[in-house]
């Protein structure tokens, strides 16, 4: 048990008072049941090293310098009946001695990834990607270990279960049907709970293996192994380095304000004030003593980049520090990627720091900008890019782009405005030149040794109050001429980059109201490509804003003649199609797809045809308003 939670309960026992205590309340009985209003209390009765793991090696091989194992121990008895995690475990072999160790969570509905521990094994890590998301149901999703082979005994959770199966688990703490911990509302009825619980013991498991140190302990994960990752962190002092990704953010039961509506991640089922002190991420960020680096992308919609920072800012001791990619959801680029191993290798092996956060001040006078003073001591500056929006929704807003200027030993961007009546976010990105090529080959999609690693600024805004009562001047214009590509694709992103005939280069530019399509306008593209080819057009209307209407795409797919010489072709609100019919208005479209081929979620995909030739060159893309 940690000694917070102990110290915490002896304070309890002396008859203190709970309301002295922080994120502390009344206890909620119900019969001779109490019920935890606080992380310390909800977890004070769980003692990671108590029971034996019962460690299962179903499998031991060697490759690429490693030994590897097909693993399972045991979670704990729910209901008495045993619980146990499958997992993958590797560390170098030949090792004579004690290695740093690192515990990867996957995300949903994914599983333990034996590329994941063979990449942490050929950087001289123990390395451990436990399988919460299986089932010994033999239900879908199986999700049975990477490198499993039929018939392999997989996580088994026993009378309980916290996996994909039950979603509503998630959200709730009312009890149900067999699956649930508890017979009356309880923390302990939701999943994270459990999840957390067996990941907690895939440290015991760690600290059980004799090649291990069990004083250099990190955990890192994605998406949902994100979120996992800030609650091991806040609940065991054994880990001294973390990196949640996309993923782990507070205040998710909060209804949140954007233009149009309101919205909130998830909908609470019991208490939303316990749930709120007992398992939101709010209030285990306070308890985290580790060193923390948060990798994500601005737009994810699953960790919702504001609360990321408003959740961070809560751990106390040293600054959070953040990599993002910007303009992508869910996606990682190779120099926010390579953060990762990077942040262990140093504080788990003593290699060298990364740079530290870049000081950063936002100004709305006498013009609005943002200043970067970037760590310049540790690493190279490549480049410093800064980004700005007047979007509150982090899932949809645009993110400017500006000419960056350097400015003594710092760099200077102004972010040109257009009204008064919006926010303003900004926060900048520093890339930085690494000594050597780092290699994540083991990780798919990432075949390119990494040559730059990216350090992001705080997070900076102002209401529009603010910017109202601050007074700008008001240098931004609303103009018809979307993108002429002078910036590269500055303000896209890119998917399946290299592979002409899956690429997707995406914009939120029409979001944006100095972008946004006019009434009665029509689209004209221009573009070079040398052999004719069939393109999809796409468009994402509401993309995340459900309070402000229906989420659909819209999808024109046309057969371009190749040329040498560029052409232009002008499409209508018309030629774009959805199976819910034709969009009304280019006022409510957020995303711009420009696609070799694109299958609309939820559609089966028909048989690809192979691109011919190059990939378009775009050269301008312009709204050509009606006479």
């Amino acid at each position: 048990m940690n000694a917070r939670f102990l110290s915490r309960r002896r304070f309890l026992q002396s008859g203190a008072s709970l309301a002295a205590l922080p994120w502390c309340g009344s206890i909620l009985v119900r019969g001779a049941d109490a019920i935890p209003r606080s992380v310390e209390e909800l977890w004070a009765d769980f003692d990671p090293r108590k029971d034996s793991l019962e460690t299962e090696v179903i499998r031991e091989w060697k490759e690429d310098g490693g030994v590897l194992r097909h693993v399972r121990y045991l979670i704990g008895h729910f209901k008495d009946k045993p619980a146990r995690m499958a997992a993958i475990y590797g560390f170098p072999e030949g090792t004579n001695e004690k290695l740093p160790a690192v515990m990867h969570i996957h995300g949903g509905g994914q599983r333990a990834f034996l590329h994941e521990v063979k990449l942490l094994v050929g950087r001289g890590y123990a390395a451990l990607s436990v399988n919460w998301g299986g089932s010994g149901t033999g239900k879908p999703p199986f999700n049975t270990c990477e490198k499993s082979e039929p018939g392999d005994p997989n996580t088994d959770w026993g009378a309980v279960d916290p996996s994909q199966l039950n979603v509503q688990g998630y959200s709730t703490m009312l009890p149900g049907p067999g699956q649930f911990y508890e017979d009356h509302e309880h923390p302990k009825n939701n999943n994270w709970y459990l999840l957390t619980l067996g990941c907690r013991r895939g440290l015991t498991f760690l600290e059980h293996q004799p090649e291990v140190d069990p004083q250099k302990f990190g955990v890192h994960g994605y998406s949902m192994g994100g979120n996992l990752t800030m609650y091991v962190a806040g609940t065991d002092d054994r880990v001294k380095a973390a990196v949640p990704g996309v993923g782990g953010q507070g205040w998710r039961w909060k209804a949140h304000e954007f233009i149009g509506g309101k919205a909130q991640q998830e909908q609470i089922k019991g208490d939303v004030e316990v749930f709120r002190h007992t398992m939101s991420f709010e209030s285990y960020a306070p308890l985290i003593r580790c060193l923390v680096l948060h990798r994500s992308a601005t737009n994810d919609f699953h960790g919702w980049m504001d609360d990321v920072y408003h959740t961070n800012a809560l751990i106390e001791g040293q600054p959070t520090h953040y990599s993002w990619v910007p303009h992508m959801n869910h996606h990682l680029t190779p120099e926010v990627a390579v953060t990762m191993p990077l942040w262990f290798d140093h504080y788990l092996k003593g290699g060298p720091a990364l740079p530290e956060t870049p000081g950063s001040t936002l100004a709305l006078s006498p013009e609005p900008a943002l200043r970067v003073t970037p760590d310049a001591k540790t690493l190279p500056v490549a480049r410093v890019e800064i980004f700005y929006s007047v979007d509150p929704d982090p899932r949809a807003r645009f993110w400017r782009s500006t000419n960056v200027v350097r400015e003594g030993d710092g760099f200077i961007a102004t972010l040109p405005l257009h009204t008064h009546d919006l926010p303003l976010f900004a926060f900048a990105n520093v890339v930085y030149s690494l000594p050597k090529p780092e290699s994540l080959a083991a990780i798919p999609g990432y075949a390119k040794p990494v040559t730059e690693v990216c350090i992001s600024s705080l997070l900076h805004s102002h209401s529009a109050s603010e910017v109202k009562q601050a007074n700008p001047p008001l240098t931004a214009k609303p103009t018809t001429l979307i993108e002429d590509f002078t910036h590269g694709l500055r303000d896209w992103y890119v998917l399946n980059e290299g592979n002409a005939t899956h690429q997707q280069i995406w914009t939120r530019k029409v979001t944006d109201p100095l972008w946004r399509g006019p009434d009665g306008s029509k689209l004209q593209i221009t573009l070079k490509m040398p052999q004719m080819n069939r393109m999809s057009i796409v468009l994402q209307q509401n993309e995340w804003r459900s309070y402000r209407g229906q989420r659909r795409t819209f999808v024109c797919a046309r057969e371009i003649e190749g040329a040498d010489a560029e052409q232009t072709f002008t499409l209508d609100l018309n030629d774009f199609t959805s199976a819910a019919g034709l969009p009304t208005s280019w006022a409510e479209i957020d995303q711009l797809g420009l696609c070799a081929h694109f299958v609309s979620q939820g559609t089966s995909a028909n048989q690809v045809p192979l691109w011919k030739g190059a990939a378009p060159e775009f050269l301008r893309l312009a709204w050509n308003e009606s006479p």
